[in-house]
């Protein structure tokens, strides 16, 4: 979800500067939220660990640039399900903003248009969890058919969201368009990975459930105060 360089350019690169402030935004008040219900440092090595996990996404596993972007692995359902929104945004943020500084400068640039993409879609996801899971279930309780619509749903906003930014930038021209459809192919295909993944998670936390009466890893974080 890494758009290319040049693909939006000069004025243009405004609205991502907008964009980009107003998902942060966001982020710094569900983290406020988090911080008031599950205090600071619950709220910091969750995003730290999260920001791992992301970094290690963006620069550990393959990624291929495909079309106008580059196709990760990002896991970002199993991030949010496992950490909550808060944690999972900062870590988003976080481990893109480090890549850029440290391994990956030329991206720095699209910063506000990478971080739009990403921060965006998982408040989408936020939002399509709350009417795909009922409230108060447990991690180890989420069904396969649950979690691959979670995953089609974060799969498909970031592919919207680099279409979006690709045509704002190139305009609906024969080959931009094309480019944006192999790239959008190419990403799909990781809705078939990532819940494997989140079943092999899922695994671990049942296997942990046998030995422990309360899970830790609850979508509503108000009934369970263990992790």
């Amino acid at each position: 979800m890494h758009i290319e360089a040049g693909v939006v350019d000069g004025a243009k690169m405004l609205l991502s500067y907008g964009t980009g402030a107003a998902v942060l935004g966001a982020t710094a008040k569900v983290a406020m939220d988090n911080m008031k219900e599950n205090g600071l440092v619950s709220l910091a090595l969750k995003s730290i660990i999260a920001t791992i996990i992301v970094f290690c996404c963006f620069e550990v596993l393959p990624h291929y640039p495909i079309g106008v972007s580059e196709v990760h692995l990002i896991l970002g359902t199993t991030i949010f399900l496992v950490f909550g929104i808060a944690p999972a945004a900062i870590g988003l943020a976080t481990g893109l903003l480090i890549q850029g500084l440290f391994f990956a400068q030329f991206d720095l640039p699209q910063y506000g248009i990478n971080v739009t993409t990403l921060l965006a879609s998982m408040f989408i996801l936020n939002v399509a969890v709350k009417k795909i899971i009922p409230a108060g279930t447990a991690y180890k309780d989420i069904s396969y058919a649950q979690m691959l619509k979670m995953s089609i749903v974060w799969e498909g906003a970031i592919v919207s969201w680099v279409a979006f930014w690709a045509i704002y930038g190139q305009g609906f021209g024969s080959e931009n368009l094309a480019e944006i459809f192999s790239f959008g192919s190419a990403y799909m295909a990781v809705v078939i990975i990532e819940p494997l993944v989140d079943l092999a998670v899922l695994a671990a936390v049942k296997a942990y459930n046998k030995t422990n009466e309360c899970n830790t890893f609850f979508v509503d974080k108000k009934l369970c105060k263990a992790f």
